[in-house]
């Protein structure tokens, strides 16, 4: 089922809180992008969120998409997360981690890196 991960009630004053937010869902973007790693930075005003796509073999990796929230929203969107990821879960069975995070040699070509 899909949820916005936002609460209507708290939106600006001048909207009713029971007004439905009809979303539209081009054919291309319900395709989805497959990403199996993401990399987040953030500053006092933004959390930019990249999904990139890593291939075995493959020395260069691409950012596929690149999104970027306020404070407020990623908050939402990490509850949103966890509770999905609970009802996924239950749903079922855990999802097991293989050990912890991985590490990956990449670098972004900013000053520095190597």
């Amino acid at each position: 089922m899909y949820r916005p991960f936002f609460n209507p009630k708290n939106m600006e004053d001048n909207k009713r809180p029971d007004q439905q937010i009809n979303v539209e869902l081009s054919e291309e973007v319900a395709e989805g992008i497959y990403s199996n790693l993401a990399m987040i930075a953030h500053s006092n005003s933004e959390f930019v969120i990249d999904f990139i796509r890593l291939m075995p073999g493959v020395p260069k990796a691409k950012v596929k998409s690149r999104i970027i929230v306020t404070p407020d929203h990623a908050k939402r969107l990490l509850a949103a997360l966890k509770d999905n990821i609970e009802k996924y879960e239950a749903a079922y069975g855990k999802i097991n981690q293989g050990g912890g995070a991985p590490t990956f040699p990449i670098s972004f070509g900013t000053p520095g890196e190597a």
